[in-house]
Formats: structure tokens, sequence, C-alpha cells
């Protein structure tokens, strides 16, 4: 789409949306006119809504969960185990958890993984208030949902160490075959993970 073909107005529009995951120039321009062509049903609810959590919604000061409560209602929730904690790469991953209903402890969002590569390092993350959490007592295990990557385990060895003095169990989510996972369509690192993992 040309300057000529298309105002300031809506071409700031179509930037925007290709910064968004998922999106390109082209499946940004067709997600621009799709909220256009809909603009009473879509656009402006949707700006609506947008404008309305940008002024609501925060990060949750416990745990980094994004709420307009704070703490966070999982945070305020009497209904949890505050004995354990779950660290979580990142908002999307507590979400995964809450929506699989496999978690009744408290959460730890990281805000990412150590990466030397992309120059993530450990101030970068919250690992600091994770060992601030602990340090406050009350807790008897901390469960680490990380991905089962290189970055995910180096993250897993370094936060361990900083937890060495404390009196808790530290543990993993198992990894290795889903459920109906066929195994010629598993890669190297899964079945090796599965083998280590057999019980």
């Amino acid at each position: 789409m040309s300057q000529k073909s298309a105002g300031p107005e809506i071409m700031k529009m179509i930037e925007l949306i290709a910064k968004l995951p998922g999106f390109g120039p082209r499946s940004a321009r067709r997600a621009a006119l799709h909220l256009l062509k809909r603009k009473d049903q879509l656009l402006l609810p949707l700006a609506d809504a947008l404008a309305d959590a940008g002024h609501k919604i925060e990060r949750c000061e416990t745990c980094g969960n994004f709420d307009t409560l704070q703490p966070c209602a999982v945070c305020q929730s009497t209904n949890r185990d505050e004995s354990v904690i779950c660290v979580v790469e990142d908002v999307p991953d507590l979400w995964a958890l809450e929506r699989a209903s496999a978690f009744r402890g408290r959460y730890h969002v990281l805000g990412g993984v150590l990466s030397p590569l992309d120059g993530v390092e450990p101030e970068d993350l919250t690992i600091g208030m994770l060992v601030d959490r602990i340090r406050q007592g009350g807790i008897r295990e901390v469960i680490f949902a990380l991905s089962a990557t290189l970055d995910g385990q180096i993250t897993v060895d370094y936060v361990k160490d900083q937890l060495e003095d404390f009196d808790i169990t530290i543990t993993r989510l198992a990894q290795g075959v889903p459920h109906g996972g066929e195994l010629d369509h598993l890669d190297e690192g899964t079945l090796a993970a599965a083998m280590r993992s057999r019980r």
C-alpha cells in the first residue's frame, strides 16, 4: 500500500499492527482493512478496550502477572497453596497453566530467560524479586516451568544457584512425549528428555 493510496492514520495503524507477534506488513494491511470495514462492530470497540486496558492494566508487583488489581487476582486468592511458587518465563505461560487448572499455588514471572547471545543478563529478569520472596519465608517448593531450551536450562541452573542457601525443594516440570504424540514426529531433544524422565 503506497502513501498515495492511504492516509497517515491508516499507515500508522498498519505499522502498529505489523509490530504484533504473527503479523507482517501484508497481514497487518489485511487486519487494518478488516477493522476499517467493520468500524462500528470491531474498530471502535477495540480502540475503547485498548485505551481502557492501557489506563487500568499493570504488572502485579508480587508475581508479574497482568491485571487491573494490585496485587493481581491470582495473588489475592485465598484458595491457593502459598508455600509453592511456580516460576514461569512470561505471562502467557502463567495463563496457560491457569487455563489448564494445572496448578493451585503462587506464580513468579521472570520476564524472559537468560540469553548471553541476546544480551539478556540476570539483572534484566526478576530473579532478585524471586529470591526476596523466598527469603521472606513460608516457601517449601519452587517449581520451574521454563522452556525446554538451552536458554531455559541455563536460567534454571542460574536461579537454582541463587536459591541454594534456602531449605526448599526445587522441582521442574516433566518433559518428554506429549499425550497422544507419535515418536516418529518428535525431535531428538524431546525424545532424550522423555527417556531421562521415564517412570
